[in-house]
């Protein structure tokens, strides 16, 4: 764990207090515990003081709760530095991305995450953004490893993300909106992508949350066509932030480089496969975008299925871009997305 200190004097405030409301639920919460043993309450109470104020904890909160709870003040101080989730250091006043960087969400690309967060606020986690209004860190498991990549907003989750979504949810952030916590690819819970497969027949209590929705869910429903609306604004806009970098670095190589050298130059090649498996290959034509021509380079370089499109990181996605000339466009036309779904079985947004 590295060195957790306090925030600098010069940002310290002079006092604190908890809120009347936040004194009683205080109160309350030290009343739980018999007199003796009434420091249990240390964690809570900090929390709620971190929450009052602007998510991070100031030096008189933590020597107010002490007194509160006839602690030496050092021993609050070694509780509130030793659990990474108080914060000592002011964070963003509209948002404070956790970004989850444990290995199911790494698998699931937080990496690309991390690249945003480094892009849109700053390039080192706990440092303010200019405006101030955004911070970010990596973070350890935040329990949602079913629904990842993931990032925590203050006390929110937000789930199933692309590079494209946290994005478009750092721009609502900056808006002054909150954005609906939650998964944000679609789905209601941690129900496979495209809707349930399983005990959709089952008779649920309708007093179970959800349960009733599950129950009268059509089957045809989880094989829907996706909805042919078209990449939202965010992933346009992204898809020529994306294409305006990958021409300025190639505008630096030689003339004559070669479509690999290219490639090798702004990402990383996708790992293929010697031959398809079971030996048929998918119809990538069915993904909009992706042509007889497109799907023979891709057989070439080993490309045989939707899964392995649909796997594919920021940083294969610059490689394929460029490699097949038309940078930015797999984000433009959503590869990755169509892939997911057909891989899942559901139809192509073509048919």
């Amino acid at each position: 764990m590295s060195v957790r200190r306090l925030a600098p004097d010069e940002v310290q405030p002079a006092s604190f207090a908890f809120t009347p409301d936040n004194l009683a639920w205080a109160q309350k919460t030290i009343a739980k515990y018999p007199a003796d043993r009434k420091a249990s309450a240390v964690i809570p109470l900090l929390w709620r003081a971190q929450e009052q104020h602007a998510y991070w904890l100031p030096k008189a909160a933590i020597e107010y709760i002490a007194d509160m709870l006839d602690m030496p003040y050092i021993r609050v101080f070694e509780v509130a530095t030793f659990y990474t989730m108080f914060q000592l250091q002011p964070v963003g006043k509209k948002a404070h991305i956790q970004v989850c960087g444990t290995t199911p969400c790494m698998l699931r690309g937080a990496e690309a995450l991390i690249k945003v967060c480094k892009s849109r606020i700053h390039h080192e986690p706990f440092h303010l953004s200019d405006d101030g209004n955004f911070s970010w860190e990596e973070v350890e498991c935040a329990g949602a490893c079913v629904n990842a990549p993931m990032v925590q907003v203050f006390s929110d989750t937000y789930e199933d993300l692309t590079p494209e979504s946290l994005e478009w949810l750092i721009d609502a952030f900056g808006r002054g909106e909150t954005p609906k916590p939650g998964p944000q690819n679609g789905r209601h819970g941690s129900e496979p992508e495209g809707g349930a497969l399983t005990l959709r027949d089952l008779p649920f209590n309708a007093a179970t949350p959800g349960g009733a929705a599950l129950a009268e869910k059509p089957k045809a429903e989880a094989k829907s066509a996706p909805a042919e609306e078209g990449p939202s604004a965010a992933a346009l806009a992204f898809a020529a932030q994306e294409e305006a970098e990958i021409k300025a670095k190639l505008a630096t190589l030689a003339a004559d480089a070669t479509p690999e050298q290219k490639a090798d130059a702004v990402g990383t090649r996708p790992a293929g496969l010697a031959a398809a498996r079971t030996g048929a290959a998918d119809k990538l034509q069915k993904i909009k975008g992706i042509g007889p021509v497109n799907e023979g380079k891709l057989h070439a370089l080993g490309i045989f299925h939707f899964d392995q499109i649909a796997a594919w990181s920021r940083e294969e996605i610059r490689w394929v871009g460029t490699y097949l000339s038309f940078p930015g466009r797999i984000d433009r036309e959503e590869w990755t997305v169509q892939a997911k779904a057909l891989a899942a079985g559901l139809p192509s947004v073509k048919e």
